[in-house]
């Protein structure tokens, strides 16, 4: 008991601290702001149980269980708001808004307006799937299945949907209790292929090109070798900013959670090399690379919504794609993008049928060879990305949008074969998860060695 009376008391020091001023600070602002973010697009958006949210998504983040005791959280459904706090400081807000999903509030910024009805556009692509769940029927796909949904006590893959499809037909899908195929699930950063092919189709109408810069106007100045940046660096995320997530708390998520201008934020970043030398993992890029496609389009959530759906999620038939922007009306480009586990399904048909949908092309020619094409330069350490998409490098041809903690589209030409698996998976049981992914190819061809490249956060 003495014990914890001592912890406890260099805990309430270091929050006293942390109001004062500093880093620390910084820290349990970023972990409210997540907090209220976080179960506002989880209940709001997703339809789960707020104390389930808590206890899956959140207090197995790096350092929570330092400050979960601390950590007050008010789900207001009235209101579609939720707020959070560390021991009654750092009071953060999240709103929710129809068509946008939810963005954190900040001083000085207008309550997000939900946005109007998209445009309906008739989907091209036929239906995948009847109303009822597809069971597979294949011995080695129900194994593979049963393995990943193995965990009731959420403690290994905790896996929450499985989809598969084959020459463009559902065979096998599952879902853990709760959820269901028309439940919206976030995908982190399966959000930066999204851009990636919002980017492909102002391209395809010569409104954006991949060698020209990307021309940021808080990089113009004189000397500032930023401004030789392209679209195609920022895409392959060897512009020369480095590294910008990791464990824990980062860069990024600072961005993300303390900060109502992500793209402005994201510019902020210093060249750590010269653009185009070296790979490092960088959200930041595609920060920047969702505020010059929502520029381009008419420079509103309404118009990058309108945009999406007509030329992208409509004619794929995307009913349930939701895009979650910042204070300032930018989408997240990095991380914050929401779709029903069947709909990322028909994500992954579009790249895997190279761009084209029932004969029309969504993304130009050559598109999806460049995003499934890595470049490594001889300081290069990005031989496994390409552009908005991971190169699995394997003998079945895999790439994949890949997102933190275990999401994945996977696309496998060799085999006409996409996979979509979502949940919430710790970094020490990603071996397993691998092995899941190795299953279900090995299902289809048990001599295909696919092998997984680490993913990203």
């Amino acid at each position: 008991m003495r014990r914890l009376i001592v912890i406890l008391s260099l805990l309430m020091a270091l929050l006293v601290a942390a109001w004062a001023g500093g880093w620390p600070g910084s820290l349990l602002d970023e972990a409210a702001g997540s907090t209220s973010q976080t179960l506002c697009t989880k209940v709001f958006v997703s339809g789960l149980d707020p104390e389930d949210v808590f206890r899956e998504h959140l207090l197995p983040e790096p350092g929570m269980w330092l400050i979960a005791w601390a950590v007050t959280r008010d789900v207001d459904r009235s209101r579609h708001e939720v707020r959070a706090s560390i021991a009654g400081l750092f009071p953060r807000r999240a709103i929710y808004a129809e068509g946008r999903g939810c963005t954190l509030d900040y001083p000085g910024y207008l309550p997000p307006p939900a946005l109007p009805p998209a445009p309906i556009v008739p989907p091209l692509l036929p239906a995948i799937a009847p109303a009822g769940i597809v069971t597979p029927s294949d011995p080695a796909l129900v194994a593979a299945l049963d393995a990943a949904f193995a965990d009731p006590n959420h403690e290994g893959l905790n896996t929450k949907a499985v989809v598969v499809l084959h020459d463009g037909q559902l065979i096998a899908e599952r879902y853990a209790p709760g959820y269901g195929p028309g439940t919206k699930l976030l995908a982190h950063s399966i959000t930066k292929s999204v851009v990636n092919a919002l980017a492909g189709v102002l391209v395809r109408d010569g409104k954006l090109a991949v060698t020209e810069r990307a021309l940021v106007p808080a990089w113009q100045g004189a000397n500032d070798a930023r401004a030789f940046i392209t679209i195609e660096q920022l895409m392959r995320m060897n512009a020369g900013f480095g590294f910008d997530e990791g464990g824990g708390s980062s860069a990024a998520t600072q961005i993300w959670f303390r900060r109502p201008d992500t793209a402005g934020a994201a510019a902020e970043a210093r060249l750590l090399s010269s653009p185009g030398k070296r790979w490092g993992y960088s959200s930041r890029s595609y920060d920047l690379l969702a505020r010059i496609v929502e520029d381009r389009v008419g420079g509103t959530p309404q118009a990058l919504r309108d945009f999406a759906t007509r030329e992208v999620f409509g004619p794929l038939g995307m009913t349930s794609f939701t895009p979650e922007f910042d204070a300032r009306g930018t989408m997240m480009g990095g991380q914050a993008s929401l779709a029903t586990p069947r709909d990322w399904a028909r994500f992954g048909q579009l790249y895997l049928d190279d761009g084209v949908v029932a004969g029309h092309r969504i993304l130009p020619e050559g598109w999806v060879d460049l995003a499934r094409t890595a470049r490594s330069g001889p300081d290069d350490t990005g031989e496994y990305y390409g552009s908005g998409w991971w190169v699995w490098g394997d003998d079945a041809g895999t790439f994949a949008a890949q997102g933190y903690e275990g999401q994945l589209v996977a696309v496998v030409p060799s085999l006409d074969l996409v996979l979509v698996r979502l949940g919430k998976t710790p970094i020490d049981h990603r071996p397993a998860l691998f092995q899941f992914y190795r299953d279900v190819i090995a299902a289809f061809s048990p001599e295909l060695t696919p092998d997984p490249t680490p993913d990203p956060q």
